[in-house]
């Protein structure tokens, strides 16, 4: 029974007995505390923690899962793997312990021509909690199970928690036994490799209080309503019924060790090691594939980390297997079409997962040539000063510089009987951070000790924003710093940071830049703001010079924003929503914000993306957005709970830390997203949006840039300017300018490519002169001197071999040709094979003239470049070759 029909038949058989169907949640979890999902339940989580009421009181999924925490073991065993899928029955309030067992033996044991998996019932085990007696019964007397065939396990194995206070209850497992040779009799309690758990029920019936570890914690009471957990491993069980050895054997896994096969000529079975290659490359193949598929991207942290580690090691495991060029595309076409049967989405969205997963295997093959370099070096060098431990810089290089992950580096030093410094290695990359957090922190706070600050939030707390509502305000002077230290008062011409009770100004942050605008105090002082920021939480600092009178903390002060600047921002914030809305429409959730900067009338968007986005879809984003003006629609920011805000589907960044209420901005039924920032009423307001084009920011991300409102319109008002003046020039309307110019530029690259020629051509006919007039020096024909200036280092390389052939080669010969390009002296040299019996060498040659023309060169023996800085020394430098010549010779 493949796969596919496995999880047909599960969800099918849930369905029809009342269960609603839930689809697979995306592999990136939606829990701050989780990069993946690690397991069926967690999408569950909040219904069993009571925090969100279910859809229904029984439901079912399979679900694609992901867990690394034994990577390095993959391949190694057959029991080791990143991911699989768990098949679930759930339960809240509605049936317990007698439907759930009822449930699980009727789908395994029931005769697959009338849909279940057809296991023979006295080849199933159960386990049960030590003292879970009514389980224990159900199984014996109303299932029919030998008391024999039950065992009953401690909490270690049979009790189940997520870890922290809260649901918990026994479990009961349901294993499969293989046969004798896969080890003793005696069941689950005595060996789990003969008797394989396949379905693990759990009972949720009790609350537990705070704890460590699986057993160490107090059962406080039963729960008002008991559930139902189930997790079956899809794929155990397709080992089972297609008659396998291990998970590896199984449909889904098999065909990618088979194409691994084909583009390596390994066969599995044949050698250990090799064996163990092919399963890495087919788990890590396959979890790449599903992770690209729900929007992951390879990266340096979090789970694009995670992706790149497994990507990586499964393209050099295939290199070790003897792979000499690129094979991702044959591996990642296999997993798509055998993985497609379950999940159709990783066949529309096969373009950009591959475009993905090939971007990442030419990274890595470009690094993995240099960085094996660096690391045979290290090796060598670590062996012959009889180290055993490879340092930590080298662990570093190889990761800041060739992208290595730590990991790759520890198993391929490993292969060389090294180990690796990663104390170290970890050390230099926590100050690498730390430092990289510091020039950040600096921008933002100009250097002053952030004491002060918070000194300034503990006596006068929190600045009170009114910006949403307001742009200008009374105020007090709260805190004062004169470059950066605290003072009692600042006068005129000061660098100042001030810090108000409350303000207008909005600081810095969310990718939206600072108010800038005027604070004047009673007494006559005046301070221009040019930049407000939140070095720490909740406290507004006010940076800026004093124009007039004299600053005193405690005073009384009437703070006012730029209301045109404020403006442009705004409109440029909320343009940022839209061009984000709108290119998650035509590219998918994958085109998530990674970065943006709102400033008056402009903005850059940044978003992952794996490829360039093609102009027509740029164009098609950028009308999206325009014709959103034209509806008017109303943008309002409504204060809620995170949890409401997520149920709304307002698009949250992962990684950004949010506090239990948060701040959404709604434009119309186009656009909802978590934002602090300030924005327009209506998108009326706007006028217009002009997206400048897109380009890379660094791998899998890409930025736009975009003009709004009157800067968007002073743009398009230069660019008709610019198209009228050429239509004037070129006599054309203004569509048939690309044509018109495209066949210009045609005709001129013909003209210079004929010019070319003719100058070549020209260059080339000195040659018979200049080798009949070579002069015997010593016994050897030196053809020197001068061609025409301009001549390029190219067709000044083609002349002197050219006359090199021309001269007999039965006696030395050297061609010393000189021009100069670009008012810079140029020089070729060439020798024959005889000359350099003689000892002449044409890099030797160059070298001398060069130093004589004031500059450097070098090359081959036979054929060498140089130049310099001096045109005025070309005689000498003929000279000076000749002189070499005549010494050598």
């Amino acid at each position: 029974m493949e796969s596919a029909e496995i999880r047909r038949r599960w969800l099918s058989f849930f369905e029809e007995r009342g269960h609603t169907v839930v689809p697979s949640a995306s592999l990136i979890a939606d829990d701050p505390t989780l990069l993946l999902v690690p397991a069926g339940m967690v999408p569950f989580k909040p219904y069993f923690l009571g925090e969100v009421k279910p859809p229904a009181a029984t439901l079912t999924s399979v679900q694609k899962c992901v867990r690394t925490p034994d990577i390095e073991e993959v391949g190694k065993t057959t029991r080791h793997g990143t991911f699989f899928q768990m098949c679930g029955n759930f339960s809240f309030g509605d049936y317990f312990k007698e439907g759930a067992i009822r449930y699980a033996w009727e789908l395994l044991t029931s005769p697959q021509d009338k849909g279940g998996y057809g296991l023979e019932p006295e080849k199933l085990w159960i386990t049960v909690y030590l003292d879970d007696d009514e389980a224990e019964a159900i199984w014996r007397d109303k299932i029919g199970v030998p008391a024999e065939r039950i065992q009953r396990l401690g909490k270690k194995d049979n009790f189940w928690s997520m870890g922290v206070p809260g649901p918990c209850g026994p479990c009961s497992e349901i294993n499969y036994d293989r046969g004798p040779e896969f080890g003793v009799e005696g069941g689950p309690a005595v060996n789990d490799e003969r008797y394989v758990e396949i379905w693990n029920l759990v009972f949720m019936q009790y609350e537990r209080g705070a704890g460590d570890g699986k057993e160490d914690f107090p059962i406080l009471g039963d729960l008002p309503s008991k559930n139902i957990d189930t997790g079956l491993g899809l794929e155990r069980l397709a080992m089972i019924l297609q008659g396998v050895q291990n998970m590896y054997e199984t449909d889904t896994l098999r065909v990618v060790m088979d194409k691994a096969t084909e583009l390596t000529g390994v066969r599995y079975g044949a050698a250990h090691h090799t064996d163990v290659s092919l399963r890495v490359v087919a788990d890590h193949i396959r979890t790449s594939t599903m992770l690209i598929g729900d929007g992951v991207t390879p990266g340096n942290e979090g789970r694009g980390y995670v992706l790149r580690r497994i990507m990586r090691r499964a393209i050099r495991n295939m290199r070790l297997m003897g792979a000499t060029g690129p094979v991702v595309q044959d591996l990642i076409d296999v997993v798509i079409t055998t993985m497609g049967q379950q999940y159709p989405e990783l066949i529309t969205d096969r373009k950009r997962i591959e475009t993905v997963a090939l971007a990442e295997e030419a990274a890595f093959l470009k690094a993995l040539k240099g960085g094996t370099n660096i690391l045979d070096t290290a090796v060598t060098e670590t062996k012959a000063a009889g180290g055993t431990v490879l340092a930590g810089e080298k662990a570093f290089l190889l990761h800041d510089t060739w992208g290595f992950p730590i990991d790759l580096t520890l198993e391929m030093a490993a292969e060389q009987g090294l180990s690796v410094d990663e104390d170290g290695f970890r050390r230099l990359m926590k100050e690498q951070r730390e430092r990289a957090k510091a020039d950040a922190k600096a921008k933002k706070t100009g250097h002053a000790d952030l004491s002060a600050y918070r000194e300034v939030a503990d006596n006068s707390g929190e600045t009170d924003f009114t910006g949403y509502t307001l742009t200008e305000n009374e105020s007090t002077v709260v805190g004062l710093l004169v470059d950066g230290v605290p003072s009692p008062a600042a006068s005129e011409g000061d660098e100042v940071e001030v810090v108000l009770d409350r303000t207008p100004f909005y600081a810095e942050g969310g990718g939206q830049l600072a108010d800038q605008g005027r604070i004047k105090l009673d007494t006559g002082a005046v301070i221009e703001i040019r930049d407000v920021q939140e070095p720490v939480p909740g406290v507004h600092v006010h940076k800026g010079v004093v124009q007039v009178g004299e600053v005193t903390l405690g005073a009384s002060a009437y703070a006012t924003i730029d209301i045109k600047r404020r403006r442009a921002i705004a409109r440029a914030h909320s343009a940022t929503h839209l061009t984000h809305q709108a290119l998650r429409d035509a590219l998918g959730p994958t085109a998530a914000q990674a970065g943006s900067e709102n400033s008056p009338g402009r903005f850059r968007f940044d978003f992952g993306s794996p490829a360039a986005v093609p102009g027509t879809v740029l164009t098609d984003v950028e009308q999206k957005i325009n014709e959103v003006l034209s509806r008017e629609l109303d943008v309002q920011a409504e204060v809620m709970s995170i949890d409401e805000a997520k149920k709304q589907g307002a698009i949250a960044e992962f990684g950004e830390k949010y506090g239990e209420r948060v701040r959404v901005v709604t434009i119309g039924d186009f656009s909802k997203e978590l934002c602090g920032g300030t924005h327009v009423g209506n998108t009326a307001q706007l006028g217009l949006v002009k997206l400048l084009g897109e380009s890379s920011i660094g791998s899998g991300v890409r930025r736009i840039e975009a003009l709004v409102g009157v800067d968007a319109y002073n743009f398009l008002a230069r660019e008709h300017t610019v198209v009228a003046q050429l239509q004037e020039l070129v006599k054309g309307r203004p569509e048939e300018l690309p044509e018109k110019i495209s066949t210009m530029l045609g005709k001129l690259k013909d003209a210079e490519k004929e010019i070319e020629k003719f100058r070549a051509e020209k260059v080339l006919a000195a040659a018979g002169g200049l080798a009949e007039g070579a002069k015997d020096v010593r016994g050897v024909a030196l053809a020197i001197g001068q061609v025409p200036d301009g001549t390029s280092a190219d067709d000044l390389r083609k002349l002197v071999l050219d006359v090199r052939g021309r001269i007999p080669g039965d006696r030395p010969v050297v061609v010393a040709l000189f021009t100069t390009a670009n008012g810079r002296p140029l020089t070729v040299i060439a020798t024959n094979e005889a000359a350099r019996e003689r000892g002449l060498k044409a890099g030797d040659l160059v070298r001398t003239a060069a130093k004589t023309l004031g500059g450097g060169g070098g090359g081959k023996p036979d054929v060498a470049q140089g130049g310099g800085q001096n045109p005025d020394a070309v005689g000498d430098a003929m000279a000076a070759v000749e002189r070499l010549v005549a010494e050598t010779a």
